[in-house]
């Protein structure tokens, strides 16, 4: 005799976190994440459908497979892997469950996502992460970023959270620490997403000046 799961159908798609790193393409015009195990070679958007990592033909998720997109429950386990050395730079996802899923004791393996809330932590100097900026890693097309504070730019290639926001897309919110500092704003900025953006503004202008007047002090045979 076969044994089925038991079938689930909810009212409204059930609510995963999980943790992953941001990413930004390679033309700077999509911005999206990539997973941080098994599906880390494969960025995926903040609406986006799953596919077999393993390149198989079979819809994900698949019984006898670990394709998928896969959250736990409770945010605090979610929080507990940013703990790890590895897993420092990647920010945590709330997300909608949507689609086909296999519920297990801890969290979901399931078929399509809606990324609702990022929350990026500090920077790597400790201070309130302003912007994404270059994380000095990437994939085939895409550059992976990190968490920075408006000190820390430099001239790095680099977002401001509400600028990852926007180019994500779909009603993304991004977050700095416990407090929202950007997100889909039908009306424009707000004023915390507009002093976000002027910091980040004010410390690349900081760092060229200093550029310009170490050429200055060379002189031109420098």
């Amino acid at each position: 005799m076969r044994l089925r799961l038991p079938e689930e159908r909810p009212t409204e798609p059930p609510t995963g976190y999980k943790i992953a790193r941001p990413v930004l393409s390679q033309d700077g015009t999509r911005a999206g994440f990539t997973g941080v195990s098994l599906g880390g070679a494969l960025p995926y958007g903040v609406l986006d459908e799953a596919r077999c990592v393993y390149g198989l033909r079979h819809r994900a998720p698949h019984r006898r497979c670990d394709c998928g997109f896969h959250c736990v429950h409770d945010p605090a386990t979610a929080e507990a892997m940013l703990c790890t050395a590895e897993h420092r730079a990647a920010v945590l996802l709330e997300v909608s469950v949507l689609g086909a899923y296999i519920r297990f004791e801890q969290g979901f393996r399931y078929a399509r996502q809606r990324v609702r809330t990022a929350t990026v932590g500090p920077c790597a100097c400790g201070a309130v992460a302003a912007a994404l900026a270059d994380a000095g890693w990437g994939r085939p097309g895409w550059r992976g970023l990190a968490a920075t504070c408006a000190g820390c730019v430099r001239g790095r290639t680099a977002l401001s959270l509400a600028g990852f926001a926007r180019l994500a897309g779909d009603g993304l919110r991004v977050r700095a620490g416990g407090g929202v500092v950007a997100g889909d704003l039908p009306a424009g900025l707000g004023v915390s997403e507009l002093v976000a953006e002027a910091a980040l503004l004010q410390a690349r202008l900081d760092w060229f000046q200093t550029q310009l007047a170490r050429l200055d002090e060379r002189g031109p045979q420098g």
